[in-house]
């Protein structure tokens, strides 16, 4: 077996940070995270301020640690995203924010000026998963926006407010100046989460509700953490009741998120074990559709779709041989093309969530290399039926045609004619009526003529029934049974008119059956019952004769099976020795 390519756009060459280097921003963040619990025990203020100390430190430095180790964690696992990265920002951000519990001019300066940078740097991350990079313009500007309301506006309040005398930009107290810009901020950071919400149920309802539960919970997560810093301001800016409490359940849903994160990546990794069940079940040599289940099953996917490259059509088939369309960009559908030697073999459809996991999709397409050639050759085989079934449809759809063509011509040219050659000799008895030679050679031949004219009638009955386009099926049936050399029952049951190649296909099934009772069967009366139900004819013929019919030879059942498989239906004979033959046929009409 050669080697595979598996070409995902998602998947990029780049390196993950070195072992030590993540030692040393995860040790880094264990100093922060104490830090920030010295900072908050040690200064008096903040129990003032922010309520307990001990549960604001323990809040804050739980937070700083979450986004610290999920984001090392995620860039660790994923060094081609930049959301790790982003994550380890926000969990130091929220340290840097701690530094304004300090009593160093310089941190409580730094520290102040950073306090509501947190909030915008949660909206950044959370509009930016799972890639890292914001999507789109709007989405670009309002981050922007949001970072430079957060630290310009402080700015502003820290040289108009009473801030104590570590603050070092401070340069008047103007308390109404301050408020006003104070709500003006709070107000503007809440409509930014409230915006960062707008987007992502606007993704959520364009690109349908996430594949994993993890991710479904995550996205939720990020959303209800949004909707919970716009309550927030709101009730900071109108001195409502129990901001405190707000608080810390917002800080609690903030630092849920990593957590989430970090749930669907160990998730994601444990699926990936599930690759090892997948190539134990491709050693069972699985049919086409048990084989969709299995990578179906692997990917967590049950809308995956395998679409094969067939090289001879110049087409993609699915294992029935049925054409399969690529998805668009944009579609709600993405694909993984597998390449093989150079050369294109097939795609996976699948959800588009699973572009999130590529070491799952490479893991589940160097399987599916494995499994591809049997696969891809059985669609190719069923491709070849396909047309095949297509071909022999057109050739018989044909065939009818012109029979319906000679029947016209007949009834209209030679069965006419020979119908005003019977009258002209008629009125030329009437002017030899002293000759009764004569008369008698033109009785003879008028007889002869009607003859003809049956046998014309006949010969255009069998290449197309005129009283089946005329009356319909149950009238064109009864004509054949009439003309029966055995008793028939019939039985016909139908509401109205079906299309006409089914009608014509089961006219045939039922002439063909009774000229084959009547030359090989020695049966003395026959059934024939004729029925709709659930959107398929069926039409059953049965004898009382001798049975052992030989379906592949001599009894032009085979030539019926053809005619009724093209229509999409199926023939089936029992014709046990000595006990009758009975003949079923099934034909969609719905």
């Amino acid at each position: 077996m050669g080697a595979s390519a598996i070409e995902a756009p998602i998947l990029r060459v780049t390196r993950a940070p070195s072992l030590p280097i993540l030692w040393a921003i995860g040790l880094a963040g264990c100093a922060a995270g104490a830090a920030s619990l010295v900072f908050a025990l040690e200064n008096d203020a903040i129990g003032t301020e922010l309520g307990e100390p001990m549960v604001i430190a323990s809040i804050w430095s739980w937070t700083t640690l979450a986004y610290i180790f999920g984001g090392l964690f995620a860039w660790s696992r994923r060094p081609e995203s930049r959301f790790g990265p982003l994550m380890v920002t926000a969990g130091v951000v929220c340290f840097l924010v701690t530094l304004s519990w300090t009593t160093s001019d310089v941190s409580y300066t730094l520290g102040q000026t950073l306090d509501k940078l947190p909030a915008v740097v949660f909206l950044h991350v959370f509009l930016a998963f799972p890639s890292g990079r914001l999507s789109g313009r709007f989405e670009r500007v309002l981050v922007a926006s949001a970072y430079a309301t957060a630290i310009s506006l402080e700015l502003v309040r820290m040289a108009i407010g009473e801030y104590g005398p570590h603050n070092l930009v401070g340069l008047t107290s103007a308390p109404t100046a301050f408020i006003a810009v104070k709500n003006a901020q709070l107000l503007l950071l809440s409509g930014y989460c409230l915006a960062g919400v707008g987007i992502l149920a606007a993704r959520r309802r364009r690109e349908g509700r996430p594949l994993r539960r993890s991710l479904t919970a995550l996205i939720d997560a990020f959303a209800v953490g949004l909707l919970m810093m716009a309550v927030f301001f709101v009730a900071n800016a109108v001195d409502a009741p129990a901001v405190q409490q707000l608080r810390w359940v917002l800080f609690l849903i903030l630092g849920l998120a990593p957590v989430l994160f970090l749930v669907g990546l160990i998730y994601a990794r444990l699926a990936r074990s599930a690759v090892g069940e997948l190539f134990l079940d491709l050693r069972a040599d699985l049919a086409p559709a048990e084989l969709r289940d299995s990578f179906a099953r692997a990917l967590r996917d049950p809308s995956l779709t395998l679409a094969y490259w067939l090289p001879e059509f110049g087409s993609w088939s699915d294992a029935e041989g049925k054409s399969v369309r690529l998805p668009e960009p944009g579609s709600g559908r993405a694909m993984t093309l597998i390449d093989r030697d150079g050369a294109r073999m097939a795609a996976l459809l699948h959800d588009p969530a699973l572009e999130d996991e590529p070491e799952l999709l490479a893991a589940v397409g160097a399987a599916f290399s494995m499994a591809l050639e049997n696969g891809r050759l059985q669609a190719e085989q069923r491709a070849h039926l396909e047309e095949l079934r297509g071909s022999r449809s057109r050739v018989i759809e044909a065939g009818q045609r012109e029979r319906q063509r000679l029947e016209r011509n007949l009834h209209d040219g030679a069965q006419q004619r020979l119908i005003a050659l019977s009258l002209e000799l008629s009125l030329l008895e009437r002017q030899v009526t002293g000759d009764a030679d004569a008369r008698k050679r033109l009785d003879r031949a008028r007889r002869e003529i009607a003859v003809t004219l049956e046998e014309l009638r006949s010969v255009a009955r069998g290449l197309h029934p005129a009283v089946l386009s005329g009356h319909g099926l149950e009238v064109a049936l009864q004509s054949i049974a009439a003309k029966a050399t055995v008793s028939v029952r019939l039985n016909v049951t139908l509401e109205s008119r079906l299309p006409e190649q089914i009608e014509v296909a089961a006219y045939y099934v039922v002439s063909e059956s009774l000229a084959n009772i009547g030359k090989h069967a020695g049966a003395a009366s026959a059934s024939i019952d004729v029925n709709r139900a659930d959107g398929v004819l069926i039409v059953e013929v049965a004898d009382d004769g001798v049975g052992g019919a030989d379906t592949e030879r001599g009894s032009g059942l085979r030539g019926l099976a053809d005619r009724v498989e093209s229509l999409g239906g199926k023939l089936r004979v029992w014709s046990p020795p000595g006990r009758g033959t009975r003949l079923r046929a099934e034909m969609p009409c719905a």
